[in-house]
């Protein structure tokens, strides 16, 4: 399937666009996935319960409690082995970090950081490092596919999705893989006020926003709706606004999405000093540094 084309050949049907993520932002779902599967797949296929206290605490950093919150789970491996090797007490217990250079490389190379390309990558480069990668991040969906039912959204998305159908076309923009996107939207009915599902198959955040939107609508026109820096950076790498959630306060900033910066949006009195006075608290909510340094 040609993930990009059909994000190339949507149609503006509204006056307005609004890419939304999806964990984190709409569904409380950051910490189990992180704390319970993601994090215990890690120590386990990478050889890391030894260390496993320092190991969790430098993965919940990278993928919760930072600037790289909600980054792809290949990037967030990568980040994750970076600052691992930089701890002492790893070196003080002669603990080996596994190299992820074929990793790196082939994350420099391939855009939609998905299973189904690492998958095709490797049917003609064998690789050991890759395929142990492809285990873990295989294993992770399928865990989160048996165990994580029952999610709800965030108080306030419905309501504004609600307010979203009449002016805005509205598409789920993540790096979370489509099927479990599809799964928890439809559990909660409330996958039609969204016009596609894109998941981390169709590309990049960036990518979802350049393809299905930019250039079809003005760009104070369009709206990207996120609780990461991740998506921050996709809004401004097209030049289009971006909405905070603000991790730990999802609740407060849905209400003032509906109530307030969403009228704004529509009225033209968005973007500057009310879009920068949410952006400056959202950017102190999330660290650069990790708390050992």
């Amino acid at each position: 399937m040609d993930y990009q084309k059909i994000l190339k050949d949507l149609k503006p049907e509204k006056e307005f666009f609004v890419g939304i993520d999806s964990d984190g932002c709409v569904f409380d779902s950051m910490e189990p996935k992180q704390k319970e599967f993601f994090c215990p797949n890690v120590l386990r296929y990478f050889g890391l319960l030894p260390v496993s206290k320092v190991a969790r605490e430098t993965w919940e950093f990278v993928n919760l409690y930072s600037r790289t919150r909600g980054i792809n789970r290949f990037l967030a491996l990568l980040e994750f082995v970076k600052l691992l090797r930089e701890r002492p007490e790893v070196a003080a217990r002669g603990i080996e970090v596994p190299d992820l250079s074929s990793l790196q490389e082939w994350t420099d190379k391939e855009t939609k950081l998905g299973n189904p390309a690492l998958k095709a990558y490797l049917e003609s480069h064998d690789d050991p490092v890759l395929r142990r990668v492809l285990e873990w991040s295989e294993k992770v969906n399928e865990e989160i596919g048996i165990w994580v039912k029952g999610l709800k959204p965030f108080s306030g998305v419905r309501e504004s999705l609600e307010l979203l159908r009449d002016k805005a076309d509205a598409m789920v923009v993540s790096q979370t893989p489509v099927e479990a996107l599809e799964r928890e939207w439809q559990e909660n009915g409330i996958d039609s006020y969204v016009r596609i599902i894109a998941g981390q198959e169709f590309g990049t955040k960036s990518e979802h926003l350049a393809l299905a939107a930019k250039g079809k609508y003005p760009d104070d026109h369009i709206l990207m709706v996120g609780d990461a820096p991740g998506d921050m950076k996709a809004a401004r790498n097209n030049g289009v606004l971006f909405y905070p959630i603000n991790p730990g306060h999802e609740e407060e900033s849905w209400e003032r999405f509906h109530k307030e910066a969403l009228h704004r949006f529509f009225e033209g009195t968005y973007a500057g000093a009310y879009e920068r006075e949410l952006v400056e608290a959202f950017n102190k909510s999330l660290p650069g540094t990790p708390p050992w340094k």
